[in-house]
């Protein structure tokens, strides 16, 4: 038996119930993180003639989203900076490869631990989402992943469906999707590996809705993580999916259960947090420490580093699908690493911890990190090759469906302008949706974050190329949102635009596609609200009315105030209709055909000054 298999839990677990803690948060030290070589044992004698430091090896990932086949399209590329200064894209990702790359990184690595940093589900394609994300769970069973934080999109199908998720059974409402050898229903295991909350709490009791932090233990080593999401998760979350639920402060979290972790002889630390940044550059092995530590990123996960305690000796973090290794200076000036692997399993992390037995804590000096591509070049894992089979022949007769016709590929999630075109396309289809429902619809809105993919012209299967699949148009819009319609005056419209760019969405502006029809200037080179020209915006050639009342099509999210768009929340007379899915195969099959595909839009409905 290996060393690392050791240290397995049961598969039957004892990681089942939902658990609370209770502390207070106090200040601590620590050493800097610079880097050195990773190994094994290190050089000293401690205890019973033990090796006084023994390197830890932690392989992190995150906002893997359910992608178990290869991503397409950009979507499933990393761009790696070249010796000469030139970029190189390559193809990566894919759960078959992923699980190769980190079962051979794991190879001479006695201390090994697995760890990610939220939304493994959630916002998936076909494949995983159909299911309710169940295979994706069993993937990451046999990847042996070790201990997740929960994400934004843990969240997508409610609190109940997470405690699922982790503790098992069949879907409520879908019952169960395999049988065994006998024919009967095959019940859900759920995960392995635990789920970590610790600063989601329900309103009623005020504890943890799961575990808040998880020790991982061989042979004398012992290592906690603390798990949390971002605060601000109701705002880009559907109100009904965390309902009774409060989302609190990541500094203050962490620095609570730090203190605990302290207090129980626990002197590692490791927070994984589903929160990040924006890297200076995209290209995923640039220097993030030019030309000093950290100043290689940007936005929110600084500052969260900055504040969070000194006990806490690495950060994995996730959320903007960025790939950086930076080392950030904790409140006690000295650096400390923070890492993002990219996502949908393109990349992964590979960090060395080295572990003091004298001191139970990590020497800060000897810290090191670097990101990974998960190459297609490589070997496929046969048992994932055989769970994507299994699981593809339940779904290929939905799948497999064709609902459109492209003529080249028409970026989405891959796009690297504010508005992309598939934006355009989709708020197009939602726009023609909401007349078919009210024909004074007016316009319509879709938030970027709700477009998970690209639309690629290249066959994925034996379609042909240039043909849209329902598995793909699913793989765009997972959600099930439906396509509401409400009135919203011309000023309220402005003041949403507005709200793009400012207040929640100030550092990390959510800037809407639109249909066509509406344009307007968004000026980037002033700040915060100015970023929207007022009297720019202009519907059908028409300068918008601020005292004119609109038809807008919206979908759920959006038209409950997701996103930090509030304003959309006050639309009066409100009409729903179908799903967002179905209003965009419906826009596919009616609008295109083999003989005249649907050309990519041109995305010039917004005038960005830069």
């Amino acid at each position: 038996m290996s060393a690392r298999s050791t240290n397995r839990r049961p598969r039957r677990r004892a990681t089942r119930v939902l658990a609370a803690a209770a502390g207070l948060a106090t200040a601590g030290a620590l050493v800097a993180a610079l880097p050195a070589s990773a190994g094994q044992e290190r050089a000293g004698d401690g205890a019973g003639g033990k090796k006084r430091t023994v390197d830890v090896q932690l392989l992190s990932f995150n906002d893997f989203h359910g992608n178990l086949q290869p991503p397409a399209g950009s979507s499933g590329q990393v761009t790696e900076r070249q010796a000469d200064g030139t970029e190189k894209k390559i193809d990566a990702g894919g759960v078959e490869y992923l699980a190769t790359s980190l079962r051979t990184a794991r190879k001479a690595h006695p201390y090994s631990v697995t760890a990610a940093a939220g939304d493994l589900i959630g916002a998936s394609p076909l494949l995983s989402g159909l299911f309710h994300d169940e295979p994706t769970v069993q993937a990451m069973n046999k990847l042996d992943l070790d201990v997740t934080s929960v994400g934004n999109h843990e969240f997508d199908e409610g609190a109940k469906e997470l405690a699922r998720i982790q503790n098992g059974g069949c879907h409520p409402k879908d019952g169960c999707f395999e049988k065994d050898g006998r024919g009967k229903d095959k019940e859900f295991e759920g995960a392995d590996y635990p789920y970590l909350a610790a600063n989601v709490t329900d309103e009623k009791t005020g504890q943890p809705i799961l575990k808040p932090y998880h020790v991982w233990k061989h042979k004398g080593v012992k290592i906690g993580f603390i798990g949390v999401t971002l605060e601000g998760t109701p705002d880009i979350v559907s109100a009904d999916g965390i309902k009774g639920l409060k989302f609190h402060d990541e500094i203050e979290t962490v620095d609570k259960y730090a203190e605990i972790l302290d207090k129980q002889g626990v002197k590692s630390i490791v927070t994984l947090i589903h929160e990040g940044g924006v890297p200076a550059s995209q290209t995923y092995n640039y220097d993030c420490d030019s030309p000093a530590a950290g100043d290689g990123i940007s936005g929110p996960i600084t500052e969260i580093a900055k504040g969070i305690t000194p006990k806490v000796d690495a950060l994995v973090t996730g959320h903007t699908h960025n790939a950086y290794v930076c080392t950030i200076p904790d409140p006690a000036g000295k650096p400390r690493m923070v890492t993002s692997a990219s996502s949908y399993g393109k990349l992964y992390t590979d960090t060395t911890l080295t572990y003091d037995r004298g001191t139970k804590d990590i020497v800060r000096t000897s810290v090191k990190s670097a990101n990974h591509v998960v190459s297609r070049e490589q070997a496929k894992a046969p048992d994932m090759t055989s769970l994507i089979s299994r699981w593809d022949k339940l779904a290929a007769p939905i799948a497999g469906k064709a609902v459109g016709h492209v003529s080249a590929d028409i970026p989405g999630r891959g796009a690297t302008t504010p508005e992309s075109p598939l934006g355009d396309l989709i708020a197009d289809a939602q726009l023609a949706h909401a007349k078919s429902l009210d024909p004074e619809a007016d316009l319509a809105l879709m938030n970027p974050g709700g477009i998970r993919s690209d639309i690629v012209y290249k066959a994925s299967g034996g379609e042909g190329d240039g043909v849209v699949t329902y598995g793909e148009a699913f793989t765009v819009q997972p959600f099930s949102n439906t396509v509401n319609l409400v009135d919203l005056t011309g000023a309220q419209l402005i003041t949403a635009l507005k709200q793009q760019v400012s207040g929640a969405n100030a550092n990390s502006p959510k800037i809407l596609q639109i249909s066509d029809g509406l344009t307007y200037t968004l000026d980037m080179t002033k700040t915060g609200a100015d970023r929207v020209v007022a009297d720019s915006v202009e519907l059908n050639g028409k300068a918008l009315d601020p005292a004119a009342t609109y038809r807008v099509a919206l979908n759920s999210f959006l038209a409950g105030g997701g996103d930090g768009l509030p304003e959309l929340g006050k639309g009066t007379k409100p009409l729903v209709g179908a799903d967002d899915l179905k209003a965009f195969n419906d826009y596919l099959s009616a609008n295109s055909s083999a003989d005249k595909p649907i050309a990519p839009p041109k995305a010039d409905r917004i005038t960005v000054v830069k």
